[in-house]
């Protein structure tokens, strides 16, 4: 999988950590403040959008009298202690980052989260050492499924996006890579475990933990 692979970027929620199914939790306790049941109809497109993106759905979606900034703000202060002690690395992540840096391949994070939850979940994990860069779609013009987050991240890392592997949860971040240019893994994730045959469809790769990564048990699709 990784022949000629000089440097690997993960998305966050649901490829490094098991965080996506807290983001409910959020909406319900959110909105609940207000007096405002969660609705069931919410775009599914909402879990790939960048985090001002979302607060700016959540304001006009429910004439909220909050500005999008102090919608954000909440959701990172009620989310933080989850990133910073709560959520689980992915099976087998540790053991391929020390490989990855044994190997002097570096690495970087393209998320569409909050950086401020990113760099939480990296100290959590203490992983902040095993990362060159972090990217979110904050530091970019597009969000995922647009390749922008994935160029930058290849750009400040120094490699061109054919020498590039990716590992993304949804197939927006799927997308969002191949349109980059660069070789993708699914990984799996119960919060998407629905989507896992378009995933098979768009990827190279599909793991269900990292140290198929490393014992080459992978599936190459």
């Amino acid at each position: 999988m990784l022949e000629n692979i000089k440097a690997v970027i993960f998305d966050l929620d649901g490829t490094l950590v098991d965080s996506m199914g807290i983001w409910r939790n959020v909406d319900v306790e959110f909105l609940g403040r207000r007096g405002i049941s969660l609705p069931d109809d919410l775009p599914q497109e909402l879990e790939s959008m960048e985090f001002m993106e979302v607060a700016r759905y959540f304001k006009n979606r429910f004439s909220l009298p909050d500005t999008p900034e102090e919608i954000a703000a909440e959701w990172t202060e009620m989310a933080m202690d989850q990133y910073l002690h709560k959520v689980a690395m992915k099976p087998g992540l540790r053991e391929f980052l020390d490989y990855l840096k044994q190997k002097q391949i570096p690495a970087a994070i393209a998320s569409s989260n909050h950086v401020n939850l990113v760099q939480a979940a990296l100290r959590g994990h203490k992983l902040e050492d095993f990362f060159s860069a972090v990217v979110t779609c904050g530091d970019v013009e597009r969000a995922k499924p647009e390749p922008d987050v994935y160029i930058e991240a290849a750009r400040r890392l120094g490699t061109a996006a054919e020498h590039c592997m990716v590992f993304e949860d949804i197939p927006v971040g799927i997308r969002a890579g191949k349109s980059a240019g660069m070789r993708t893994c699914a990984v799996r994730d119960d919060y998407s475990q629905c989507q896992d045959a378009e995933k098979r469809r768009l990827a190279d790769y599909y793991i269900e933990s990292y140290t198929q990564v490393l014992d080459g048990s992978y599936e190459k699709l």
